[in-house]
């Protein structure tokens, strides 16, 4: 399935939804299961494409070089993208009807072409309220030198 992961994102999340963690399996504080994510120059320009954000940056080599950053690299709000690149099919977060109640990221290294990332993640927190399924979970991307390109908190309402 490491294959899969590399060749293209999937987006019918009810595939394979019948592997996944239920909320009683979800054990805060245990690492998630994660694969390696090679960022390409072309996943990151086709990203920019979809979202609108074509800053020369992302985009043209020659003018990349003359800025502090000295070469191409990828936006900061890339790192969703990067998550569930890194994300195997049955992990819990990829649920059919998760809904993201909110979030608060740190970025300290733009992520760059040919960077392998390597998410590090984990449940902290889950709570009922209101009749609703709350998870609280962190999440630390870092590239192939083990640097942190971002790291974050989010809150996500599960299905029941």
């Amino acid at each position: 399935m490491e294959v899969a992961a590399h060749q293209g994102f999937e987006t019918d999340f009810w595939k394979d939804a019948q592997l996944r963690k239920t909320w009683d399996d979800i054990v805060p504080g245990q690492p998630r299961k994660m694969l390696p994510y090679t960022l390409t120059l072309e996943a990151i320009q086709k990203y920019c494409r979809v979202v609108g954000d074509l800053d020369p940056l992302y985009f043209d080599e020659a003018y990349a070089k003359t800025t502090p950053y000295k070469g191409l690299i990828a936006p900061l709000a890339i790192h969703t993208l990067l998550m569930f690149s890194s994300t195997p099919v049955d992990d819990w977060m990829r649920s059919p009807g998760t809904v993201k109640a909110g979030q608060s990221w740190s970025y300290n290294k733009p992520a760059r072409p040919g960077d392998v990332i390597h998410l590090e993640a984990r449940a902290l927190d889950k709570f009922i309220k209101c009749d609703r399924l709350f998870m609280v979970h962190d999440n630390v991307l870092f590239n192939q030198n083990d640097e942190v390109i971002c790291s974050g908190r989010g809150w996500t309402i599960r299905p029941m």
